[in-house]
């Protein structure tokens, strides 16, 4: 059993973040980033039925697939909520332009990674120009290894080799487990405790978590839980959601899942 640190990752404590994803032009859910299972309503359906959460993540797909960009899209959803904002983020000048669309907090994947590990010249200009605080740096897993370039090319590291490296550059991580993304299957637990025993860091799962109980199970851990397949599908009420996301945690400061 693995013991978790004791850290307050957030303001916005346990928060349930509900993601529009992008893909030309219009919101979409894929399964592990390839085959589009669900075309949504207009983002600003999704935005009215998604306004009872604090945080809405935002992913442009076509961007992260190098195919073309919806930053018009992004632009417009983020002058309407509060967001977290990825896709495609090559340049620490995409960065700054998503975060003056107004983006709270930046995704970075494929550009945090170099031939070795991570790319600490693009880390320490992106630190330098935007603050950690206001990065995300995304610890996509699938069998095990990170993926890149929208989950196109697998890394030979994993999640838990490189995440204490990133620590200076970022204020939190998002940790998708591809393995079971859109499919409705749960998701990896155990990972999730292995990598909140590794970092103090704001941790944010996603990928597979169709399930009130795996939610709160990721609040004792004191981890954020970002969903897609499940709200879309109606398989979670985005009205108990809404309701758990209001509740106070059934824990104290202090005391993890062990």
């Amino acid at each position: 059993m693995i013991a978790c640190k004791t850290a307050i990752p957030t303001d916005d404590l346990l928060m349930i973040i509900p993601c529009i994803d992008l893909l030309e032009g219009k919101v979409v859910q894929l399964i592990q980033g390839r085959e589009k299972a669900i075309e949504g309503e207009a983002p600003e359906v999704m935005l009215e039925r998604f306004s009872a959460f604090p945080v809405i993540q935002v992913i442009d797909l076509d961007q992260a697939l190098g195919k073309g960009s919806n930053l018009s899209l992004v632009r417009e959803i983020a002058s309407r909520a509060r967001t977290r904002i990825g896709g495609g983020v090559r340049s620490v000048e995409r960065a700054i332009e998503l975060l003056e669309c107004g983006a709270e907090k930046v995704i970075v994947g494929t550009s945090a990674y170099a031939e070795d590990g991570p790319d600490y010249a693009f880390l320490e200009e992106l630190r330098s120009r935007a603050g950690a605080e206001k990065v995300l740096i995304a610890l996509d897993t699938r069998a095990g290894h990170i993926v890149i370039k929208g989950w196109q090319e697998t890394t030979r590291w994993t999640a838990e080799e490189l995440i204490a490296k990133f620590e200076p550059y970022c204020g939190g991580f998002l940790c998708t487990y591809v393995d079971k993304e859109g499919m409705l299957q749960g998701t990896d637990m155990e990972w999730y405790r292995r990598l909140r025993s590794t970092t103090d860091h704001e941790i944010t799962a996603a990928g597979g978590i169709s399930s009130l109980d795996e939610i709160r199970e990721l609040q004792q851990l004191q981890v954020h839980a970002a969903l897609g397949m499940a709200v879309y599908t109606g398989h979670l009420s985005l009205e108990a959601l809404a309701l758990m996301q209001h509740e106070k945690p059934d824990y104290k400061p202090g005391s993890f899942v062990t």
